[in-house]
């Protein structure tokens, strides 16, 4: 065995005892043991209850039957107790004078402490040499021979069934906590020895991500429990965050591409126009040229930052409650120049109704001002493009812009949201690729998706219809 594998097997038994599921278990056998003292407590009470209960009504009933008899006969039955029922049902009876001076019975002195009376009394007896036990006494006065009540019966019953159910019930309690708390910890070891193996390899898994392995994942099973959706949930970020380094990785290869072109441009502008040193002309030119593939790639840098600011979640704070309506008036207000200008027809379906929506007003006008530039470039003369905006009935919200131009094909539609993605037909038009990206930034800030199809298919010029649908209005 390696150091590496020896160490984590002393992690492994020290952890044993200090995991979730062994902690839960000792709580278990603590809660277990508290039930069952309380359980046995509940029947000790009851037993002893209900023996000395017992014990007292027979004293009591005895008394009544016997005071009854003649003095003659209650002395016989006293003094031949073997003979009779009383044996059976007392463990002594006697009769004292009023001088506590025995007459007749078993029971051979006063027993210290009992005072006359119609309730029975609890006293200890402690014979010389034995274990003292408890005995229940009943002493009342009784008719003697002179017709007087000058006697006492004394009438007395031992406890030692209640002392022995006593013993039984401790011992059985005893007896049963044992074997119940070894097979509970013997249990939690058990368990816990399972989930420390679970746990060891997702560590593995994990050392394995930490030394580059991306493809690696933690592993599940069919438990169901906590642990299980804890591996779930971290493979699913796990997904998520190789997508975005997938991303990461491609956007440097397509910021790299980019702008290689137009630094390349006014690399050759500079160097040829280098050498000529007496033409004014050309060199202002050059310089413009130049400024001019600077500006590009200054642009594409601004959008990849603007979109990072935006997805990094910052821009929430200027969220508040606004009107798509006035968000398409002022972008008609700001494009229909630029649209009379290229021979194409600016237009807002106007809504009835207000249509609430829970947004960044300045984000909100740049999505759709990206939407409708991008279908005026697009968009051949004579051509349309059409604003709308709406509220469904469980309160969501959708934004429309359609136009007739040349469209876009279903295979593209998932891929123009992407960075730096430009179709075959758009290469002709000036751009970054990055517009759509900096939509979808700012669509998934607000909670929003898009839906792209088209506005006439199987038509020469089918156009396009973007709707996005907002959830409903609720400040969060």
């Amino acid at each position: 065995m390696s150091r590496a594998e020896l160490r984590f097997s002393e992690l492994f038994r020290a952890d044993l005892f200090r995991t979730a599921t062994f902690r839960l278990t000792l709580a278990f056998v603590v809660a277990i043991i508290a039930a069952m003292a309380l359980q046995f407590g509940l029947v000790y009470e009851q037993m002893n209850g209900y023996e000395q209960q017992r014990s007292t009504d027979l004293l009591q009933r005895e008394a009544d039957q016997l005071i009854q008899e003649s003095p003659a006969q209650l002395e016989y039955e006293v003094r031949e107790r073997s003979k009779t029922d009383l044996r059976v049902i007392l463990n002594g009876a006697a009769l004292f004078d009023m001088n506590r001076n025995r007459i007749a019975g078993d029971i051979k002195k006063w027993p210290v402490g009992l005072e006359v009376s119609p309730r029975t009394q609890r006293l200890w007896d402690a014979p010389p040499g034995d274990t003292p036990y408890e005995m229940r006494y009943l002493a009342v006065e009784v008719e003697g021979v002179q017709g007087n009540r000058d006697r006492i019966l004394v009438l007395a019953r031992s406890l030692h069934m209640a002392n022995e159910l006593r013993y039984i019930t401790k011992r059985a309690a005893l007896m049963s906590v044992v074997p119940i708390v070894v097979f509970a910890l013997m249990a939690g070891i058990f368990l816990s020895h399972r989930a420390l193996g679970r746990v060891k390899d997702m560590h593995e898994a994990i050392d394995r991500i930490m030394d580059g392995d991306l493809h690696e994942r933690l592993p599940t099973g069919r438990e169901r429990d906590d642990i299980e959706r804890l591996a779930v949930s971290v493979n699913r970020m796990l997904d998520r965050l190789e997508h975005l380094l997938d991303e990461i990785r491609d956007v440097g290869n397509d910021i790299a591409h980019d702008l290689r072109t137009p630094l390349a441009r006014v690399k050759a502008r500079l160097e040829r126009v280098s050498s000529v040193t007496n033409d004014p002309a050309a060199l202002q030119g050059a310089i413009e040229r130049a400024t001019l593939d600077l500006e590009q790639c200054f642009s594409v840098i601004t959008a990849l930052l603007r979109i990072g600011e935006i997805e990094n979640g910052r821009r929430r704070a200027g969220f508040a409650m606004l009107d798509l309506r006035e968000l398409l008036a002022g972008v008609v207000d700001l494009y229909e120049p630029i649209a009379e200008t290229e021979g194409i027809l600016l237009e807002v379906v106007d809504s009835e109704k207000a249509v609430p929506l829970f947004g960044d007003m300045d984000l909100l006008n740049e999505v759709l001002a990206n939407l409708v530039d991008n279908a005026i470039k697009f968009t051949p003369a004579p051509g349309m493009v059409r604003l709308s905006a709406g509220q469904g009935a469980d309160g969501s919200s959708w934004l429309r812009v359609s136009d007739t131009g040349i469209g876009i094909a279903e295979d593209e539609r998932k891929a123009v949201m992407g960075r730096f993605y430009r179709s075959d037909k758009s290469r002709h038009v000036p751009g970054s690729g990055l517009g759509l990206s900096l939509v979808s930034a700012i669509l998934r800030l607000h909670g929003a998706s898009v839906e792209i199809v088209s506005a006439r298919p199987g038509h020469t010029l089918p156009g396009a219809v973007f709707t996005i649908h907002f959830a409903p209005a609720t400040p969060v």
